[in-house]
């Protein structure tokens, strides 16, 4: 077996396919009359469909795919029938199927070649109709429409006049609440019935947020996450009628309110939940905490989190999780208290192997608290350490929280000190850290980065001649940035799907973008007003400066991506630097992330040898 020969005790090199392999088993549901689950889990190579009844356990797999694998956002109907959608990635076409539980019939309900889909209500109601929001009609506008999934009837229920982003659907369908936006102002409207014409109510900038939740059943008052006139997201009540906001429900000093678990069928708040250093939650039902105090003792250690229930909210679906556990999911049975395990997403691996994500925070060079989480290889060494960077997507609409990261303990396996950073621009730590990365692209974003290498090679974490930077999309943009800009901080960069070129990656948006770009010219640059700082930080036209070992993945169908420029970087780097030192690998099938087990196995192998080669950690 290899080792691991970086730390003074040597660990098993656990396979890559062990940390990249499709899951086991994932995605659970259950029918809303509680009879049965599905799950997704592997077939041929690809994710398929498994049905489960219950009490019984027998197994029966749905769909047998071999081409492309589902999609992860299928749900069921309340009439037993399963909605699910298949991405064609080759042809960019969308397949939504539906399939009768009792019989497997399976049918297809909708084909579409570059429209994208999604669900927005399911109706008890009308068990036979789905709402769902797409942009059929066109391609920057998303229109919604009713769809029934017995006949396949299409009707249209809102058409887009060019500028509504969100949609609020009550549980019966109707849509009363919306959120419109030039991408620069976002506006909240409301109309009081179905027949009223929507009116404005509240209006904010882009750096500004109210979120709607749930209408609460008092007169026209709804639930909402906003940070209207504080720093903090918090839980509040609002009055539809005017906009006003009645009173707080719920608010953190340190950290923004992120999500809000709300049922349904009590229209009642049940918790909320925050990312601090770890996953924090405050419940707001006596009920469900009640459950959560029953499966904590059972379930030690972990956190815990409800992903779906029954209709009569008696069975209730749990996924537990650890920093060192990708997942396992249970059953539970509430009348009966009944815990019962359904699947693990990779029993695999051994937590106890793996290594511990650890909290940390330091000072930026203008003084601000920038926070982020630090991985140790194990072993008895924790200083001199070879480290990969790794900064964020984004740079504002993501942040790294705390828990398993797959590529995170790919790494620490292999001898690695791994460093995730939530450079300032980042969510969860309040709007005026959020602000404080507008127009710092470039700027007090990527200081925050190398001052957070600074940091690690001054409390002697890291081996300063042993620093790789390893980014995807905006983090890849930081990786070629710092190996530009700080040649001598890095030996190498891996990117992924990677940003290099901002005046391309505004003009050439997706249509159903387009309301973005505005917030893009606030938050990143104007391509006209800001055009010579957007070259100076824009990698394309800095090739002369990238000198470092780099390694490349882009996948062909992501509508994100300028290929014929990043081929034509590329070769310009190729041409500077060597084809041995600039390694690119295109995969003609694959969007933004590799679905594809084959290209993603690939993929984890170059790294591994890449890293191997360049920092020279094993000898």
């Amino acid at each position: 077996m290899a080792l691991c020969t970086c730390n003074q005790r040597s660990t098993p090199r656990i396979p890559i396919s062990d940390f990249f392999k499709i899951p086991e088993k994932s995605t659970f549901r259950i029918s809303p009359d509680g009879k049965y689950i599905s799950y997704l889990k592997a077939y041929k190579g690809k994710e398929n469909l498994f049905i489960q009844q219950l009490p019984d356990g027998r197994e029966q797999m749905a769909t047998s795919f071999t081409d492309y694998p589902l999609r992860g956002d299928y749900f069921w109907t309340y009439n037993n029938h399963i909605v699910f959608s298949q991405d064609l990635v080759a042809n960019d076409e969308l397949k939504l199927f539906t399939i009768d539980v009792g019989t497997l019939k399976l049918k297809k309900i909708l084909d579409q070649e570059k429209v994208r889909i999604s669900l927005l209500n399911r109706n008890k109601q009308q068990p036979d109709i789905i709402t769902i929001r797409m942009n059929k009609r066109d391609p920057a506008n998303f229109d919604i429409y009713r769809l029934n999934i017995i006949t396949g009837e299409l009707t249209p229920y809102l058409i887009n006049p060019g500028n509504i982003t969100e949609w609020y659907p009550e549980v019966d369908g109707k849509i009363r609440l919306i959120t419109s936006s030039d991408g620069v102002d976002k506006t909240i409207l409301f109309r009081p019935t179905e027949n009223a014409p929507f009116r404005r109510i509240i209006e904010n900038n882009f750096s500004t947020s109210v979120r709607p939740i749930a209408f609460t059943g008092e007169k026209n008052y709804f639930y909402a996450l906003s940070n209207v006139n504080r720093d903090k997201t918090a839980l509040v009540e609002i009055d539809a009628e005017n906009g006003k906001e009645i009173r707080v429900l719920y608010s953190c000093t340190n950290s923004d309110i992120q999500d809000v678990e709300y049922s349904k069928n009590k229209n009642d708040l049940e918790m909320v939940r925050w990312e601090a250093a770890k996953p924090q939650k405050h419940f707001l039902s006596a009920d469900i905490k009640s459950i959560y105090d029953k499966l904590q003792p059972q379930l030690k250690g972990t956190e815990i989190k409800i992903t779906d229930r029954d209709s009569a909210e008696n069975k209730f679906i749990f996924i537990t999780y650890t920093d060192r556990n990708p997942g396992t999911y249970y059953l539970y049975e509430n009348k009966t208290g009944q815990l019962k395990k359904l699947g693990d997403i990779n029993s695999t691996l051994n937590p106890k192997d793996l290594c511990t994500v650890q909290p940390v925070s330091y000072k930026a060079s203008d003084g601000l608290t920038i926070n982020g989480y630090l991985t140790l290889p194990r072993g008895t060494k924790s200083t001199n350490l070879p480290v990969v960077i790794m900064p964020h997507d984004g740079p504002f609409n993501q942040s790294f929280w705390w828990g398993y990261n797959p590529e995170v303990q790919f790494l620490a396996n292999r001898g690695y000190a791994v460093f995730q950073i939530n450079f300032r621009g980042s969510t969860g730590y309040g709007k005026a850290f959020h602000n404080a990365g507008f127009k710092e692209v470039g700027g007090r974003i990527q200081q925050d980065i190398t001052d957070g290498v600074n940091w690690l090679i001054s409390n002697k974490t890291a081996d300063p001649d042993k620093i790789a930077i390893f980014g995807a999309g905006f983090g890849g943009f930081s990786a070629l940035y710092g190996i530009s800009l700080h040649p001598k901080l890095y030996n190498c960069a891996i990117v992924q799907h990677s940003l290099i070129n901002f005046f391309s990656f505004i003009k050439d948006a997706p249509p159903f973008l387009k309301p973005s770009v505005k917030m893009m010219y606030e938050m990143v640059g104007d391509p006209e007003k800001d055009a010579a700082q957007l070259r100076a930080i824009s990698p394309v036209f800095h090739t002369d400066k990238i000198r470092a070992p780099l390694l490349i993945f882009q996948g062909a169908k992501d509508d994100r991506a300028n290929i014929s420029e990043l081929n034509q970087f590329v070769r310009e780097l190729q041409k500077q630097n060597g084809s041995e030192n600039v390694k690119y690998f295109l995969k003609p099938n694959e969007r933004t992330f590799f679905r594809s087990e084959h290209n993603r196995l690939q993929m984890y192998a170059e790294i591994e040898q890449f890293l191997d080669k360049n920092m020279r950690v094993n000898p």
